[in-house]
């Protein structure tokens, strides 16, 4: 039987990426993703709900991070695409902790890029990861059903 580990957040990153060089040449870049989920509660207030996920990207994606050819940073709306990765260590402690993280291999800046950004990002980068090259939206003015939809309106 066949498996599948995938997965698509978009979120915002919470802190500026921090890139790791190993003595081999190896880079590895750690960021924290937040997604948010926003709901009314029984008693009708707004609650928003926020998850905290560990991105780690390696590779020619992780390369392209460290040479700032994507500059990434704390607030940055992104979509990440990848697979779930749990791994355990022993704290200092002696007691053996799990972690899951996201190991990504697409990520898409969706914040518009900086001013000081816009030279670096004007250059593609030819590598072999794949980025998607375009993400879908939505038109309210092209979609007149939606377009009329309060957040109020809605049955949840």
């Amino acid at each position: 039987m066949a498996s599948l580990n995938k997965v698509i957040l978009i979120g915002r990153f919470g802190k500026d990426p921090e890139v790791t060089t190993f003595e081999n040449g190896n880079r590895k870049v750690s960021a924290t993703l937040a997604t948010s989920e926003r709901y009314r509660d029984r008693e009708s207030n707004w609650v928003e709900q926020t998850d905290w996920h560990n991105i780690v990207v390696w590779g020619n994606l992780a390369n392209d991070i460290a040479d700032k050819r994507r500059n990434y940073a704390k607030g940055d709306l992104m979509y990440i695409e990848g697979r779930l990765k749990t791994r355990q260590y022993t704290d200092t402690q002696g007691i053996v902790r799990y972690v899951t993280e996201v190991i990504a291999d697409k990520m898409m800046q969706l914040t518009p890029s900086k001013p000081s950004q816009q030279s670096s990002l004007d250059q593609p980068v030819q590598d072999p990861v794949s980025y998607p090259q375009s993400f879908p939206t939505s038109n309210p003015v092209a979609d007149p059903i939606n377009s009329q939809l309060e957040e109020d309106d809605l049955p949840f």
